[in-house]
């Protein structure tokens, strides 16, 4: 059987693994999160998995002691990448607020920052686990307190920024989960006027061509 399995690696050249060569333990993971995003928790199962790599199951236990093993590393690569990229974002240095919200802006562009699609997955993996409801409410804790302490950062009271910041957060989700389509060019005509309702404060033009120009190159070097 002629079977050609593509793995989502971290190095992109690599040749995808076939027959009974070792799969790593990033390939299982990465297809795991795969199967997460598209076909939901339910079907991160370890056969399913290795079905689609063509590979035997012996391999995944070199790497994961069960599939709740598995299921643990998958919620702790989101919170690598989904929280602990936002809190990053908001951390980075800015002259003004509005700056520090364009910095933001990135993880709305650039999924290796923040995976939109990998947050849903798992808000809704959350409403069937008790133990995963209680990470995302942890994690929406901190992304929210990330964001408050920024808009602290640029002298709005405790009240304001933590107001601001459920504004800001609560939006794009609701954004995000709105699945919009918009043009690129329409999307990014908004900017300036989203940043002004965001912080109160009107940007200056240069950090709005900046991020502009940031959004349009990545996502015209995506669609190539």
């Amino acid at each position: 059987m002629n079977t050609k399995p593509i793995l989502h690696r971290d190095n992109p050249t690599a040749e995808p693994l076939v027959g009974n060569i070792k799969v790593t333990r990033d390939d299982w993971l990465n297809v795991a999160m795969d199967v997460l995003v598209t076909d939901g928790v339910e079907q991160v199962k370890v056969l399913n998995l290795a079905e689609r790599m063509a590979v035997s199951r012996s391999s995944f236990y070199w790497y994961f002691k069960s599939r709740q093993d598995l299921l643990d590393a998958l919620l702790a690569k989101w919170q690598a990448t989904n929280t602990a990229g936002l809190i990053a974002q908001t951390e980075l240095p800015a002259e003004t607020i509005t700056g520090a919200v364009c910095n933001l802006f990135h993880c709305v562009v650039d999924p290796a920052l923040f995976d939109t699609a990998l947050d849903f997955a798992v808000r809704d993996w959350a409403r069937r686990s008790g133990k995963v409801r209680r990470l995302l409410d942890q994690s929406d804790t901190q992304r929210l307190n990330a964001l408050t302490d920024m808009f602290l950062r640029y002298g709005y009271a405790q009240v304001e920024a933590e107001t601001r910041a459920r504004v800001l957060y609560y939006m794009q989700i609701g954004y995000d989960l709105a699945q919009l389509y918009e043009p690129i060019n329409q999307r990014l005509s908004f900017v300036r006027h989203y940043l002004f309702v965001f912080t109160g404060v009107h940007p200056r033009e240069e950090e709005v061509e900046a991020f502009q120009s940031f959004a349009r190159g990545f996502w015209e070097g995506r669609q190539r």
